[in-house]
């Protein structure tokens, strides 16, 4: 049996006991969502999955309603985030709902963070070579996140992107989770300190 065959079955799995695990931490965020600011608990944006598909990504609502149109980027200090907003993102709590993403068969746990439809280009803009980055499901976390995550230029992201797709393996799975968990627990590269796409290239 192929390794993306178990993986799907390991994805459905982990996501469906996380769900059930942390459906109590997923209830308070939700109702404090709710009070603080007016609005959905869940947020949906369009991203780009497997093959270049778009789909729904849901995250908690970790922003004021119309900050979107202000930027893509969050910077420090921003005060377009909540404070409700400010925790769940420096922990990652606000991405427990992709759980449902991954169930759907959208998404896996580890792969190539889903893109915008838009940034850092339109899909018809990625060249031939960084399209392999779609050859895979995008996950919660992957080895671009793991090594930077958001202060790397879109181009390098894209090539540890195009990396994962070719060597993906049950081993390297297991190392990015184990980065991830330490990232996040450092809560390290949370922000975008800088802006990271730069005029495009061919590469």
């Amino acid at each position: 049996m192929k390794y993306s065959e178990i993986k799907r079955s390991i994805d459905i799995f982990v996501s469906s006991m996380g769900l059930v695990i942390m459906s109590p931490v997923m209830i308070l965020i939700g109702v404090a969502v709710k009070l603080e600011s007016e609005g959905p608990v869940i947020y949906k944006q369009e991203r780009l999955g497997l093959n270049g598909k778009v789909f729904n990504m849901y995250k908690f609502r970790s922003m004021y309603l119309g900050s979107e149109q202000k930027g893509v980027y969050e910077t420090k200090g921003d005060k377009r985030v909540t404070s409700t907003g400010k925790i769940i993102r420096k922990t990652g709590l606000d991405e427990l709902p992709q759980f449902i993403n991954i169930i759907k068969g959208d998404m896996s746990m580890i792969g190539p963070r889903p893109v915008l439809t838009y940034h850092p280009w339109p899909f018809e803009e990625y060249s031939i070579e960084q399209r392999k980055r779609f050859n895979v499901r995008p996950g919660v976390t992957g080895w671009a996140q793991v090594n930077g995550r958001k202060d790397v230029e879109w181009h390098k992201r894209i090539e540890y992107d195009i990396e994962y797709a070719d060597k993906i393996s049950l081993q390297f799975d297991i190392k990015i989770l184990l980065k991830s968990v330490l990232k996040v627990a450092a809560m390290k590269d949370n922000l975008n300190i800088k802006e990271t796409v730069t005029k495009k290239t061919n590469a």
